[in-house]
């Protein structure tokens, strides 16, 4: 019984550790426990069951936690418990467990290799552990070792959801414009620029990736831009999925859309700012060539981008020139 209950790009970096161990271990079946909406992310993996939490209703709370350990205990049968998440709740679950008299393992963080990374003073810079070997870890304690391998890891891409026009050299590209906190996303003002430089190209479509709340903004991008088409709000988490599989390439931030298009396999151009790659959450099986980043003193400034810019001028993504992001697209591309 595995649990990682929320975080998008998180959950989406436990697919491939997931689908490896199962390949590499025929007799093992999986119970994953998380938020329901992530489900689609697994629907491909054979000899997993995924347990919706409905942390906002039934299974809120330390009640509601109880009712969920009930449940699972009464349907489903399991030899080990592998914790990937390591927070209040799931350590609320654990303690219901623990009367069971299963192996329990627990993720290690690296809380105090991260802080190292990102203080100001006497910084450490340097490649700490994945979070996909994180995730292997716990497992490995259990008996079950994971080789990290990256094509075995990458989903199937689905087919025939979206018809490109039969023309040679069309490609399809996804731009993921925000992220949740400033010092991960790239000036608005300066994505305009990228999205009008890429736009250029004829034989490119566009799709803008985001949330319904950013679904007016994007309309507006769509209207101005030719070959832009928004997919904010218009589809199921699902029918994403799909779309996002079929990209020649993606444009994003560090945040789950790098993540998502990275489970397919599709090439990533990442932008960073007050975050770095060398935290452990680059996306499965990208190339480092394709990160965006200007290396400064402050930089990474923190592990998931929540806190101020020490510098107070975001100069992470504001010294990053569009032309730079326009030309790693075209080289990727071969345009």
């Amino acid at each position: 019984m595995v649990f990682r209950l929320s975080s998008l790009g998180d959950v989406a970096m436990t697919v491939p550790v997931i689908k490896l161990l199962l390949q590499q271990h025929p007799n093992l079946q999986v119970t994953l426990v998380s938020t329901p909406f992530v489900q689609p992310l697994f629907n491909e993996i054979e000899r997993l069951h995924f347990y919706a939490a409905d942390l906002q209703g039934r299974h809120q709370g330390v009640t509601g936690l109880q009712r969920l350990y009930k449940e699972l205990k009464k349907n489903y049968s399991f030899d080990a418990i592998a914790d990937l998440h390591n927070i209040l709740r799931t350590k609320i679950l654990r303690s219901f467990f623990s009367f069971s008299g299963k192996p329990i393992a627990v993720i290690d963080k690296g809380r105090k290799e991260k802080k190292e990374l990102t203080r100001q003073h006497n910084k450490k810079l340097r490649p700490l552990k994945t979070t996909f070997q994180r995730y292997a870890d716990v497992f490995a304690l259990l008996g079950f070792p994971v080789q990290l391998e990256k094509e075995q890891g990458s989903v199937k891409r689905y087919i025939n959801t979206f018809s490109k026009p039969e023309q040679d050299e069309y490609f399809l590209i996804g731009i993921a414009p925000f992220a949740l906190h400033p010092e991960k996303m790239y000036p608005v003002e300066k994505m305009k620029e990228v999205l009008r430089l890429i736009s250029r190209h004829s034989k490119l479509k566009i799709f803008l990736f985001s949330g319904r709340n950013d679904a007016i903004v994007l309309e507006q991008w769509q209207k101005t831009f030719s070959n832009v088409e928004s997919m904010a709000g218009k589809m199921s988490f699902e029918k994403e999925l799909q779309l996002i599989s079929q990209l020649d390439l993606m444009v994003s931030m560090d945040s789950a859309n790098m993540h998502l298009a990275s489970l397919y396999g599709v090439p990533v151009i990442s932008i960073w700012g007050g975050t770095h790659p060398y935290l452990g959450f680059y996306g499965w099986g990208q190339s480092l060539e394709n990160a965006v980043q200007v290396e400064l003193e402050c930089r990474p400034s923190s592990v998931f981008g929540n806190k101020t810019c020490p510098r107070g001028d975001l100069a992470c993504m504001n010294l990053i020139s569009p032309i730079v992001i326009y030309e790693k697209v075209i080289q990727q591309l071969n345009l």
